[in-house]
């Protein structure tokens, strides 16, 4: 028989096989997901290093802070709006990779135990919005005027408000690593918040 022929049955096999349901093809990988991950204090930026060299895709969130040293000398600095975190994009059967970083301590975990993903609407927020407004760390707060952000990067996103001498501040939490950071808005930004009496719970951490 002609080498076509043979060829035409190959693809029909093919074809066939891809039909069944639940067939022979191994089911395509899940997305990888965020997540955040705790490090050893005052080295997220050298985390942040390993994991390139990893190919590890990650974001270290950075806010810029000027500072005047006992000489009377003034510098800029970029450092991490969240001490102690830097976020990864991995699949969940990756943690251990992660673990293995020089730096690493620990994936937050959830309530069940199980690595616990950030929307990533919450990552492009915060990767687009560092680079539009002016962000500082902030004490975590629990009690106050809420209010809904309406327009820019941080758009619809809900935190505290707190009145500035010429415009607002709105503390911002992300809950899944109860860390808070403050952004500066326009009153015409803003959308009050009836009172609620929702409390977070604390995330979890688990090592290896």
């Amino acid at each position: 028989m002609s080498e076509s022929w043979y060829r035409g049955i190959d693809q029909a096999s093919s074809r066939t096989l891809d039909s069944f349901p639940g067939g022979f093809c191994a089911p395509a990988p899940c997305a990888p997901k965020w997540f955040a991950v705790y490090t050893t204090p005052r080295h997220e930026k050298r985390v942040g290093q390993h994991l390139e060299m990893r190919q590890i895709e990650h974001f270290l969130p950075l806010y810029r802070t000027h500072r005047k040293w006992s000489d009377g000398s003034r510098v800029t600095l970029d450092l991490p709006l969240f001490p102690g975190y830097i976020f990864v994009c991995i699949q969940r059967n990756e943690r251990v990779r992660v673990l293995e970083v020089p730096g690493v301590l620990s994936v937050v975990v959830g309530t069940g135990g199980e690595p616990a993903s950030l929307p990533e609407g919450e990552i492009d927020a915060l990767r687009s919005g560092l680079s539009q407004r002016n962000a500082q760390p902030h004490p975590l707060l629990k009690v106050g005027q809420r209010a809904r952000i309406l327009s820019g990067a941080f758009a619809g996103m809900e935190g505290i408000v707190q009145r500035m001498k010429y415009s607002y501040r709105v503390v911002l939490t992300l809950d899944s690593i109860m860390q808070s950071f403050a952004v500066e808005v326009d009153d015409e930004e803003l959308e009050i918040l009836a009172p609620q009496s929702s409390v977070s719970a604390c995330p979890a951490t688990s090592a290896a």
